[in-house]
C-alpha cells in the first residue's frame, strides 16, 4: 500500500530483533534493533542503500520500491511487533560470552544503525501515519523496557530527531546503561537542507542535546559525516558547540563514496537549483585526500578545545590500502604543482617517497582504529 503522495509507507518483514551488526572500528554497538526498512530522514549520503537494502531489493518490490538506492527516503516499511519474538532475541544477545563479542562494543544494542527510531511519516495518509506512529512508539519504549528489565545489555541511542525527548523519562531508568547522542555533522542550517532534506535542523538537534545533558543523561555527538563544503571555521563553531555538552565521546568521518549517494546528493541539489562541492567525491584519489584532510583537521581542532580525550575518528578502512595511498599522493602532488605529466623516472621516484611515508599514516590509522569509546562507568 502506498500513501497519497506515492511514496510507501507501511509494515512488513520479520519482526524486529536484536541483530549482530558487523561494524568495523566504530566502537558503537555490538547488536543493532532497526525498526524499519528505510528511513524518512532521506538523507542524500547514507551508506545503507549499498549494505543493507539493495540486499532487500526483491521484497522491497512489493511495496513499489524499485530502485532502493535511487528511492532512498521515500520508504518505510515498519518491522511487526512480535513480543515473544524480541524477548528470545534479547535474551540470546545477553548469553553470549564478551569474549566473543566485538572488542570496542561496548556490549550495547544501537537504537538504530540503519535507520531512526524517532522519524516520522510525513508522506503517509492522515489515519495511517497516526498508526504507524503510535505503533513506532510502542515498539521503541516496550523493546527498551525489555533490555532493562531483563538483561544486562546496554543501550546506544543514536537520532537526528528531537522527538527522543519525549522518551528522556525511560532513558533515566537505565542508569550508567544507556548513553543519548544525536548526529550533527554541521551547524549550517541551509546544507543541512541539501544533504539530509527530510531530517530536523540543527538548531533543534542541539537544543535536543542540551536538555539530555539538562536531564542528566550521559550525551555523545557524531559530527558526522562532515561535507565537503564545511570549511574550518564552520567546524570549529561546531566542535565549539559540541564541548559546551561535555560529551562522553565525539565521533566523526568524512562522507564515504557508496553506492550512487554522490548522483543522489547531486541530483537533490539540481532539484533545489543550487551548488554543492562533490569535487573531492568524483575521484578515489581525491576523495582519499579530501576524507584524510578532515580527518586531520578534527582531530588538531579538538586538540585545541580539549575534546582529543574523548574524540573518536572513524576512518574508512579503504585509506588503509598501500597502493591507494601512493596514488593518491601523487595526485596531489601533480595538482599541487600543475603538472599534469612526469617522466617515468620522476613517477617511480615520488611514488618510493609516498611509499616511505606509508608506515607512519598506517601507524595513525591502526590508532584510531582500534581506539574504544567511553563508557560511564
Amino acid at each position: 500500500m502506498q500513501s497519497q503522495t506515492g511514496r510507501p509507507y507501511d509494515v512488513g518483514f520479520s519482526p524486529l530483533s536484536v541483530e549482530s551488526n558487523h561494524f568495523a572500528h566504530k566502537s558503537l554497538s555490538s547488536w543493532a534493533v532497526n525498526i524499519a526498512v528505510g528511513c524518512s530522514h532521506a538523507c542524500r549520503f547514507c551508506y545503507v542503500p549499498s549494505v543493507s537494502t539493495l540486499k532487500q531489493k526483491p521484497s522491497l518490490q512489493k511495496f513499489q520500491v524499485a530502485d532502493p538506492d535511487a528511492q532512498w527516503g521515500d520508504y518505510v516499511i515498519l518491522r511487526p511487533w512480535d513480543e515473544e519474538v524480541f524477548r528470545k532475541s534479547v535474551q540470546r544477545a545477553g548469553r553470549i560470552p564478551r569474549a566473543k563479542l566485538n572488542k570496542d562494543g561496548n556490549r550495547a544494542v544501537i537504537y538504530c544503525s540503519t535507520t531512526d527510531a524517532y522519524q516520522i511519516f510525513p508522506a503517509a495518509a492522515g489515519e495511517k501515519r497516526k498508526l504507524l506512529e503510535q505503533a513506532t512508539r510502542h515498539m521503541v519504549r516496550r523493546s527498551l523496557e525489555i533490555i532493562r528489565d531483563e538483561s544486562t545489555l546496554n543501550v546506544r541511542i543514536l537520532t537526528r530527531s528531537p522527538m527522543a525527548v519525549r522518551d528522556f523519562d525511560l532513558f533515566k531508568t537505565f542508569g550508567n546503561r544507556l548513553v543519548f547522542g544525536m548526529s550533527l555533522p554541521t551547524l549550517n542550517d541551509r546544507l543541512v537542507k541539501i544533504y539530509e532534506p527530510r531530517a530536523p535542523g540543527p538548531d533543534a538537534r542541539l537544543k535536543a542535546l542540551q536538555k539530555a545533558r539538562e536531564a542528566g543523561l550521559h550525551v555523545y555527538v557524531a559530527v558526522a559525516p562532515r561535507y565537503p563544503d564545511c570549511d574550518e571555521a564552520d567546524l570549529r563553531a561546531t566542535l565549539t558547540a559540541v564541548r559546551d555538552l561535555n560529551p562522553i565521546t565525539v565521533f566523526h568521518e568524512p562522507i564515504n563514496l557508496r553506492a550512487q549517494n554522490v548522483e543522489r546528493i547531486e541530483a537533490y541539489a539540481r532539484e533545489l537549483n543550487v551548488s554543492v562541492d562533490t569535487a573531492p567525491l568524483k575521484r578515489r584519489e581525491t576523495w582519499r585526500i579530501y576524507a584524510v584532510e578532515q580527518l586531520m583537521l578534527v582531530e588538531r581542532i579538538a586538540e585545541e578545545l580539549g575534546l582529543i580525550d574523548v574524540l573518536k575518528l572513524w576512518p574508512d578502512s579503504q585509506l588503509g590500502n598501500a597502493k591507494a595511498f601512493v596514488k593518491a599522493g601523487e595526485y596531489r602532488h601533480r595538482q599541487a604543482n600543475g603538472v599534469r605529466r612526469e617522466g617515468r623516472h620522476a613517477v617511480q621516484l615520488r611514488a618510493r617517497q609516498f611509499e616511505q611515508q606509508f608506515p607512519k599514516f598506517e601507524q595513525w590509522l591502526h590508532f584510531w582504529w582500534n581506539r574504544v569509546s567511553a563508557w560511564p562507568t
